[in-house]
């Protein structure tokens, strides 16, 4: 069953870049409160299979979850330290563990990487600097780090890790999968949710660092903001809205 949803109009458009044609503007979708896990994969799947087909648009959905926890293909059982906290997702995406839940904002983008270079890399660079450039919106430099995904914050506010590095907390996860080059699953990002609710896990496999959000910072940013800085910023990364 399709989700019940609001299509956004996106802000602004711009022409492709990296196509033998011109994409139309992907179909934004949000969705009002907390979408099942898996009623969203299924349509994820199904939206994939027909934009490459050619029979439906790109789309980009915004949503909240119940909590859960996802497994991604690389996750390892010791990460999942209760794993009757909340329902667990066997989930094809790429990563490890991550936490879902109400106070978060997902981002699923089932975008043609196929029509956008075929350059898998380059695709998750994007991700990373849309989230980075939205995070700017409101004077927030996430940064990223090698070996750890997501995006990151610097902490000199709180204590160095025991071996004397800086600590840092993650505010925004990425996962994607690519089917016939058509890309689902996508970003989370932490606006204000319940923190402790990561405490089940090791988020995405990385202990020592934390887990942070927008409001956790100090930021009285809504939903709303967020989404706005979303269509904004993915004009200026991605070439249209």
């Amino acid at each position: 069953m399709d989700p019940v949803y609001t299509r956004i109009t996106p802000v602004a458009t711009k022409t492709t870049r990296n196509s033998a044609s011109p994409l139309t503007a992907p179909e934004w979708r949000l969705s009002e409160g907390l979408t099942d896990y898996a009623t969203a994969v299924a349509f994820m799947e199904a939206r994939a299979e027909a934009i490459a087909a050619g029979t439906a648009p790109e789309c980009i959905w915004l949503l909240e979850h119940p909590p859960l926890y996802t497994a991604g293909t690389s996750a390892k059982p010791a990460d999942l330290t209760d794993p009757d906290r909340f329902p667990v997702h066997v989930s094809k995406r790429g990563g490890q563990y991550t936490y879902h839940g109400p106070g978060q904002r997902v981002i699923y983008v089932m975008l043609d990487v196929g029509r956008r270079g075929r350059d898998v890399r380059r695709f998750v660079q994007q991700l990373e600097a849309w989230v980075i450039a939205t995070l700017g919106e409101f004077n927030l430099r996430g940064e990223i780090r090698d070996g750890r995904v997501g995006v990151w914050i610097a902490r000199p506010d709180k204590a160095p890790l025991p071996d004397g590095s800086p600590r840092e907390d993650k505010i925004a996860a990425i996962g994607i999968r690519l089917r016939k080059w058509v890309s689902f699953h996508g970003i989370s990002i932490n606006v204000e949710p319940d923190l402790s609710h990561f405490d089940g896990i090791v988020p995405c496999g990385i202990s020592g660092h934390g887990v942070t959000s927008l409001v956790d910072l100090g930021l009285p940013v809504t939903m709303a903001d967020l989404d706005l800085a979303l269509q904004r910023q993915f004009v200026e990364v991605f070439g249209e809205a």
